[in-house]
């Protein structure tokens, strides 16, 4: 890493103040949402005039679903900004242990935050399907029966508070680059696109990370019971301890 993205990340880690720090966090989803959703959208479509991606639900979106996207994805940035208070906070404390940023730590980073992801959006969508929840919280989400790129941030407060802590449940006790915590909300964004813009390549089916697209929308337009998000793992688990918990009794 060049010194001056060292001084430059030393500052933010150590020098800003929480107010500079949660303005800069704002800004930064805000980026991520309004400039890179419209143009995962547009490329969704290129590749779909080109025959490799295709739509998944051909049900047309209203103006009035996107409105609301729009509106409650600006209240989960808002909640967003506040997301890194408590990562400063650990880092400036000691209690969160950085790893020098070079290039194989930055990528091992954002992999393990991936790979916990998995598991942190398993527990808690299932939390959120149970039936007070679903009515009550989770039902601003699934709002978007048809799932856009401007779904992806489009949840109750509550969701996007428990969204919003896969660094802080992860980082205070597993060494991380700090430029893999600042890069992995852009990982996670467009994973979010893919699997929320209603675009699929190839021809959807079959099971695996390949095909979670058409899992995801399927999940949205008709409630299916499949928990996992870009990986279906955890669900296929779920699914056998299931079966050996029916044959036990």
């Amino acid at each position: 890493m060049t010194p001056m993205l060292s001084d430059l990340t030393n500052n933010i880690l150590y020098e800003t103040t929480y107010l500079q720090l949660y303005g800069l966090v704002f800004c930064y989803f805000l980026f991520l949402y309004i400039v890179l959703g419209p143009l995962f959208l547009s490329m969704c479509k290129m590749l779909t005039r080109a025959g490799i991606a295709h739509r998944i639900i051909e049900k047309e979106v209203t103006g009035k679903q996107i409105k609301r996207e729009l509106l409650h994805s600006f209240q989960s940035i808002v909640i967003f900004g506040f997301s890194a208070f408590p990562v400063i906070y650990f880092i400036r404390t000691g209690v969160i242990t950085l790893l020098p940023d070079s290039l194989a730590n930055i990528l091992l980073g954002i992999a393990l935050l991936t790979v916990w992801n998995e598991v942190h959006f398993y527990i808690v969508h299932r939390i959120m399907h149970l039936p007070f929840l679903m009515k009550h919280v989770h039902y601003v989400h699934h709002k978007s029966v048809t799932p856009t790129v401007y779904s992806v941030y489009s949840f109750h407060w509550l969701e996007a508070v428990l969204l919003s802590t896969v660094p802080v449940t992860l980082a205070p006790f597993i060494p991380i680059a700090p430029l893999a915590i600042f890069l992995y909300p852009m990982a996670s964004i467009l994973l979010n696109f893919a699997g929320h813009c209603n675009y699929r390549l190839g021809n959807g089916k079959g099971s695996g990370w390949a095909h979670f697209a058409t899992r995801h929308s399927a999940h949205h337009h008709s409630f299916s019971n499949k928990f996992g998000f870009a990986s279906d793992l955890l669900d296929k688990l779920n699914d056998q301890l299931k079966k050996i918990s029916s044959s036990d009794k």
